[in-house]
């Protein structure tokens, strides 16, 4: 698959995903509500929509009916997007800006973002009960997000988050940290497709070591950035990592060695995707993007 394949093939993940949040914004996140406005502001704000096209992907790979999995894609991102308003709160790493906009509880207020944020998480779970797939694969869907965003995963994460901002973490725990704050929901997105699709277990395992792995990519390129960076090219603040004394691949490793790790992770997530050949050739194009990504 060469570049103008790869990033036709993106864009048109990202505009199911879009159209379709926009349907389920006007069915679970009614305007007249304050808390649904705030909502939409945030999760209608544009993003990479990373975790919606891992969604899509790898169900179509494994075969799945894309515009079905489209509701289980719209419902990651619904929760992905609460998970940033929370990130971006006074009480957690007090960001002012959000996608190159004022974050949600700047837009709005504090008490206005937390009930948003919340209503997001609940709307997402809703639209899983209520996508057109079978009740098995709603039931799945469903554990396999939970787990994901819980005290598992990305919620344990930020629990290691928060307190690695007083103490210094070492490199597995960097690690740990970040295979659950950054790369559990990462790992959802190839769960979900794989459940809308209903897929194989000979179709899961490389997919679910492929996520894991470029999750860890993700989060070192992120750290990278944010000492490279602008404000400007990143739509949110840069520096925020130093200013909150928090560990970072870069901190641990400077900006050579996390490159290096980053490349590591990225060659083991290509390895992981060799007993899928030319089907998975999309996914390989997507583990070199962000690899290089610059925002």
């Amino acid at each position: 698959m060469d570049n103008d394949a790869y990033l036709d093939k993106y864009r048109s993940y990202v505009r199911l995903t879009e159209e379709r949040l926009l349907t389920l914004c006007d069915r679970y996140l009614p305007e007249q509500a304050e808390i649904s406005r705030a909502a939409r502001y945030s999760l209608l704000g544009g993003g990479k929509r990373v975790r919606a096209v891992l969604v899509l992907s790898s169900c179509e790979l494994a075969g799945g009916d894309v515009d079905a999995a489209a509701d289980y894609a719209a419902a990651l991102e619904m929760l992905h997007c609460y998970s940033l308003i929370h990130d971006d709160l006074p009480c957690m790493d007090n960001d002012d800006f959000r996608r190159g906009r004022p974050s949600c509880h700047r837009q709005y207020s504090e008490s206005t973002a937390l009930l948003a944020a919340d209503a997001l998480v609940t709307a997402a779970f809703e639209v899983i009960a209520n996508a057109p797939l079978s009740a098995d694969s709603r039931v799945r869907a469903a554990a396999a997000l939970a787990c994901g965003a819980g005290a598992r995963g990305m919620l344990y994460g930020q629990e290691l988050d928060k307190h690695f901002e007083h103490h210094r973490a070492d490199a597995e725990q960097l690690l740990s940290l970040h295979r659950h704050k950054t790369g559990a929901l990462i790992l959802a997105g190839v769960q979900l497709g794989c459940e809308a699709a209903e897929a194989p277990s000979m179709l899961r395992q490389p997919l679910e070591t492929y996520a894991r792995e470029i999750g860890l990519v993700f989060q070192i390129v992120d750290d990278i950035l944010d000492v490279t960076s602008s404000t400007e090219a990143l739509g949110k603040p840069v520096g925020s990592d130093a200013e909150n004394e928090k560990t970072t691949f870069v901190t641990l490793y400077e900006l050579d060695g996390a490159q290096a790790m980053a490349q590591q992770h990225n060659d083991a997530a290509l390895a992981a995707l060799e007993p899928l050949g030319e089907r998975a050739d999309f996914l390989r194009r997507m583990a070199e993007s962000l690899l290089v990504r610059n925002k």
